[in-house]
């Protein structure tokens, strides 16, 4: 094993080294089947096994029991029918169910080789004795944690993390003006209709927004405006604020730009002393509702909207964190 090339990389190659561990156990293996007299291929044992307990199954059942893939052990039964190993029959209750099970062949082996799996187990045991780290239990804890949240999720809130570092976000100013105008109008346009209200607040946003007391603060990524969301001053008994004209460019989604704009606008207005955030959207932009559930918000309804594209309500009480 090149050791090298695992002490430069370290864990990052775990994938290529576990594969190379599998490559080196499955080769010893053939070598031991072929110690035992037993004409079989390391890649038929989990089916061989499945059988060996005398009872006819199905090709989805053992996929099932296995966790291997439908075409994987249809394959696998295949080759072992070829070896004689394996033999097919009709289902005794509904003849179109192909059911499989060992042949006299495949019988024998099974009586055979238990031998073999007494002293395997043996040999594997006096090497976890020797080793420091139990691999067997190792395994079941990563299958575990990897069912718990797969690898892919884990790296990309990694990736997320690292490249929200790089992501500040600030107070509006009057050279912001076109990119938070563009951002939600390509926002907006991607996924419904701009509308009178979107005009009036995107044309003059100090005159409709900042004047009226309300806030708007920008996403700026390697200090370019990528985000942007504004707290509009409301006027009733209910709400405070309306968190409103939230946009991500595409180009910089991903970097948990919504959530860190989102908590930004939340604190904001808890400096103002306001105790209530509303909010309007859409069940299409299931992204954005779970990050609105993830801020705190939760679905209210009777609030009049001017927004045809408006299908759901939803306010914050954030006096709860003050």
């Amino acid at each position: 094993m090149n050791n090298k090339f695992f002490n430069d990389a370290g864990i990052i190659a775990i994938g290529s080294r576990l594969r190379m561990l599998t490559e080196a156990i499955t080769n010893e293996a053939a070598g031991i089947y072929k110690l035992y007299e037993i004409e079989i291929q390391p890649k038929w044992f989990p089916v061989f096994y499945a059988l060996s307990r005398g009872e006819e199954k199905t090709i989805t059942g053992i996929a099932v029991e296995i966790g291997h893939s439908h075409p994987s052990v249809s394959k696998i039964v295949s080759e072992m029918i070829k070896a004689g190993l394996v033999i097919e029959k009709k289902g005794t209750v509904d003849g179109r169910r192909t059911l499989v099970a060992l042949s006299k062949k495949g019988k024998g082996y099974a009586d055979k080789i238990k031998d073999q799996y007494a002293d395997l187990e043996q040999a594997i045991t006096t090497i976890n004795a020797q080793a420091t780290h139990d691999l067997w239990k190792a395994i079941e804890e990563w299958e575990f944690l990897l069912e718990q949240k797969p690898l892919l999720r884990r790296v990309t809130e990694e990736k997320k993390q690292r490249e929200s570092k790089d992501v500040q976000i600030v107070d509006y100013q009057s050279n912001y003006a076109a990119a938070f105008k563009s951002l939600n109008e390509e926002w907006i346009s991607t996924y419904f209709k701009m509308e009178e209200t979107d005009y009036k607040s995107l044309d003059d946003p100090e005159g409709y927004i900042l004047k009226k007391g309300g806030h708007i603060l920008v996403a700026l990524y390697h200090d370019k405006p990528v985000g942007v969301c504004a707290l509009i001053k409301m006027h009733n008994s209910d709400y405070d604020f309306e968190l409103a004209k939230m946009a991500v460019s595409p180009l910089a989604q991903g970097k948990n730009i919504g959530w860190l704009l989102g908590r930004a606008a939340l604190n904001w207005a808890s400096r103002q002393g306001a105790k209530k955030i509303y909010l309007e959207s859409n069940t299409l932009l299931k992204p954005a509702i779970n990050l609105y559930h993830k801020l705190g918000f939760k679905k209210v309804v009777g609030h009049p909207t001017p927004y045809e594209r408006c299908n759901i309500q939803m306010a914050c009480d954030i006096s709860k964190n003050q």
